[in-house]
């Protein structure tokens, strides 16, 4: 759903950050697969087998996350942007809290002049599992809906000030959940 904002920004060949829920990754991974999307993923040790999974269906992977390997992950985001190439980040991972908007993503697309485009998924049949982040599993034949919002900058011309827009987007990841959902 409103998916216009993607092909237009693809076809232009500028560069996306897409913002995801932890939780909702599973879906959007096979729903993306082979484009050549950059994934932030943790250094963690459960990070490896998302970063083995991601590889497999043709991502590319930045590891590194808010708690280990920080700057060394911004720097990676900067530079697969740079190079033309989109990025998703959860802005409430590696730990949470779930549904929370961290400010690494808004620093990553205000260093590169990149849209931010949320995403959000919505399935009626799923198992959700007993994780910090309620991990979304599709079960068999579920129909899964996905919404994305319209690009939107970060206002602000410094990291510093980048971060402090958080809110902005936090209302941007719940409007588009209630996009997928309707």
């Amino acid at each position: 759903m409103n998916d216009a904002g993607v092909v237009a920004l693809r076809r232009a060949k500028d560069p996306i950050v897409f913002a995801l829920w932890h939780g909702d990754m599973l879906p959007l991974l096979y729903q993306h697969r082979d484009e050549g999307v950059s994934v932030l993923i943790s250094e963690h040790r459960d990070g490896e087998l998302i970063a083995r999974v991601a590889v497999s269906l043709g991502f590319r992977t930045v590891r590194g996350s808010t708690s280990r390997g920080a700057s060394r992950a911004l720097v990676g985001l900067s530079r697969e942007l740079e190079a033309g190439r989109d990025v998703a980040i959860t802005p409430d991972g590696p730990r949470g809290p779930a549904r929370s908007f961290a400010p690494g993503a808004l620093i990553a697309a205000q260093r590169a002049g990149a849209p931010i485009i949320a995403v959000g998924v919505s399935v009626r049949k799923a198992w959700r599992l007993r994780t910090w982040d309620r991990f979304l599993i599709p079960k068999a034949f579920a129909r899964v809906s996905i919404a994305y919002s319209d690009p939107m900058q970060v206002e602000s011309t410094s990291p510093r000030a980048a971060a402090a827009e958080t809110s902005r987007f936090q209302s941007l990841m719940l409007d588009v959940e209630r996009l997928a959902d309707a």
